[in-house]
């Protein structure tokens, strides 16, 4: 193994740093080759990369596996996939209680709920329990979502 001065691997940091995904991985797996014999564990050791972002790449270079980014599957669920009726339930109690901009120079509807209001109702008319329904300002969110403004009493 071949000693790399400070220069070259600030470098080097900094195009894998520039690079994302398949191409960061087969980056940092070229050089893993290139100076440091194939050795993940090398690498992270001397250059500061993820071992297993390294063997990654190393596979991929070896034996052509490729790993999908899933970075779509991260994070909370939007409460209408969790609760798939809650959209339509939602709509059924505001639309009655909704008005078009007086000036029609939006396309959304204006609410005369608060979604406290709705939250309640969703307890009280459509049986869901305290603990099942999001919060106050999820709903919120939601009667934007669904295309409602909501007004200041």
């Amino acid at each position: 193994m071949q000693e790399l001065n400070e220069q070259f691997k600030r470098t080097l940091k900094d195009a894998a740093r520039k690079l994302t995904g398949e191409k960061k991985r087969v980056f940092v797996a070229q050089v893993c080759l290139d100076y440091f014999q194939g050795s993940a564990r090398r690498t992270e050791r001397q250059m500061g990369w993820g071992r297993v972002c390294v063997q990654r790449g190393l596979d991929h270079l070896e034996r052509g596996i490729s790993y999908q980014d899933k970075y779509q599957e991260r994070g909370r669920k939007k409460s209408e996939e969790n609760l798939p009726n809650l959209g339509k339930e939602i709509r059924d109690l505001v639309e009655e209680q909704s008005q078009a901009d007086p000036k029609f120079q939006t396309t959304f509807q204006y609410s005369r709920m608060s979604a406290q209001a709705v939250r309640n109702a969703l307890i009280r008319e459509k049986g869901y329990s305290d603990e099942q329904l999001p919060t106050r300002q999820t709903i919120g969110a939601m009667l934007n979502r669904l295309g409602y403004r909501l007004k200041k009493p």
